[in-house]
């Protein structure tokens, strides 16, 4: 196989999977490099999943001008990558005369940052448009909305890969060296060589600027956890609300509905040295539940059914402790590298924006041809639940396997499993399955279907039972037979 590739891009995050489909635009040989065991595994994965109008980030700033300019072409996007997208709006609410302050001082924020349509409301403009919402004021930001995070990660790698990139999994970057005009990547498999290097490992981002040469960047993990609420309580949330920003900015706990129909009530905030640690505590949900309560009327305990947590990577002033703006920069110190460092929320909304400035930047050195052939289109998987009945029979007809229902709370069949196992990027884990289709994120959490999709993945790939993870190295589902 040939390991020597015009540009590597180190991590397949939505970041990364972005610029890997934008540089899929040019006719050049391109390979991803994502130490886990598919897409979208961290940060991408552990959010809210809410397109960000651009309100609260200084006028000027990277977060303002791509988040803006994210949220303005998520329709078209939406569309072309068929991924599940609601222009919901979202409610930014206030109980008190220090939160108007605060919400007239982001809505001015918002209107030199080009947001279209942010209006302060009464508390019976908030009713009508949500009655759920607390809040006895709020600002209406009417260009947000509510996107399938996993769905987009993944929408953008495949069509990426559809595109002629390479996906590389399992690969973590152990070193870079810089030989006769070209980088030496060594992972923990194999080594690969290219004249360009993007840098978008997300949390591990400072780590490989380093490698690269480039020095002096700290990021700081800030971990957030949530309740996730089945979706008996998402018929009542039509809306993101979020509390007014306090002085420091930035938003404490907040409840958005999904556009699958479940409720996430969070998230909170804290400083952690464990970049990985996903672990939720007692305490954290306690405080989501005293805190979401105030934003969604009918956060009930009856609702839950899971909780997580994710780590947003902010870029910070090692002296002020100050968070700063994101970076994508090109520096003489690593040449023919691009560097993507602090990448966090609003990431998901900035992701597109951010990988054209990527293209860029390698454009400002060298001629880029057009890719002639370059498709930007992709499918999803057929959702089985969403056909009629008269489709339904006709697809059981001709694959029995659609007759074969796998995970009963979400109605997904046999044969969106084995499609999402046979995905073009070459999925092998339960989360990837999960992410894909939703099996698994019911009210019984995989307690029915869990094994069985284990058991498909075993089946359809050949593998041995100890062989099957559930989402990274190291997850076995299986380390033996109870029974001999």
């Amino acid at each position: 196989m040939n390991k020597l590739y015009d540009v590597i891009i180190i991590g397949a995050g939505v970041v990364g999977s972005a610029v890997a489909r934008e540089f899929a635009r040019f006719s050049l040989k391109i390979g991803v490099v994502e130490k886990e065991l598919d897409v979208c595994c961290e940060t991408s994965a552990r959010n809210t999943g809410v397109l960000h109008a651009g309100f609260t980030y200084k006028t000027g700033s990277l977060k303002a001008q791509c988040a803006v300019e994210g949220n303005a072409e998520f329709d078209k996007v939406a569309e072309e990558l068929d991924v599940p997208f609601k222009r919901t709006g979202k409610v930014v609410v206030g109980f008190n005369e220090n939160d108007r302050q605060s919400l007239l001082k982001y809505k001015a924020v918002g209107d030199a940052n080009g947001v279209p349509g942010l209006a302060i409301i009464d508390k019976q403009t908030l009713e009508n448009l949500d009655s759920s919402a607390g809040g006895e004021f709020a600002m209406h930001a009417p260009s947000s909305g509510i996107l399938n995070p996993f769905i987009y990660n993944i929408a953008l790698a495949e069509n990426a890969k559809q595109n002629g990139v390479d996906f590389y999994f399992n690969n973590e970057i152990m070193s870079i060296q810089r030989k006769n005009g070209f980088y030496e990547l060594t992972t923990n498999r194999t080594v690969y060589q290219a004249r360009w290097v993007v840098n978008c490992a997300g949390l591990n981002s400072a780590k490989i600027s380093s490698m690269l040469g480039i020095d002096g960047y700290t990021l700081a993990g800030f971990k957030g956890e949530y309740f996730v609420l089945d979706k008996k309580a998402g018929r009542y949330l039509t809306m993101p609300v979020y509390p007014a920003p306090g002085p420091t900015g930035g938003f404490a706990t907040h409840a958005t509905p999904t556009v699958d129909g479940n409720v996430l009530v969070g998230p909170n905030s804290e400083l952690v040295e464990d970049f990985e640690d996903y672990g939720v505590t007692p305490a954290g949900m306690e405080e989501l539940m005293t805190e979401g309560v105030k934003m969604f009327k009918h956060m009930k305990r009856e609702y839950f059914i899971r909780n997580f947590a994710g780590t947003r990577p902010k870029l910070i002033n090692k002296e002020t402790r100050q968070v700063l703006d994101f970076v994508v920069e090109a520096r003489a110190e690593a040449p023919n590298s691009i560097n993507l460092v602090g990448i966090e929320s609003p990431g998901l909304t900035c992701a597109l924006p951010l990988a054209r400035r990527a293209v860029a930047l390698m454009r400002e050195k060298e001629e880029l041809i057009a890719n002639a052939n370059f498709n930007p289109r992709r499918k999803s998987i057929l959702c089985f639940a969403e056909q009629s009945r008269e489709v339904q029979k006709e697809l059981i007809a001709k694959d029995p396997n659609y007759g074969e229902i796998i995970c009963r709370c979400e109605n997904v069949t046999k044969a969106e499993i084995v499609a999402a196992i046979h995905n073009c990027l070459g999925v092998e884990t339960v989360l990837g399955i999960k992410n894909r289709t939703r099996a698994t994120m019911g009210r019984c959490q995989g307690g029915y279907c869990e094994t069985r999709i284990a058991e498909i993945i075993q089946e359809e790939l050949q593998k041995k039972t100890t062989e099957v993870m559930y989402a990274r190295r190291g997850s076995a589902m299986f380390t033996g037979k109870v029974r001999g």
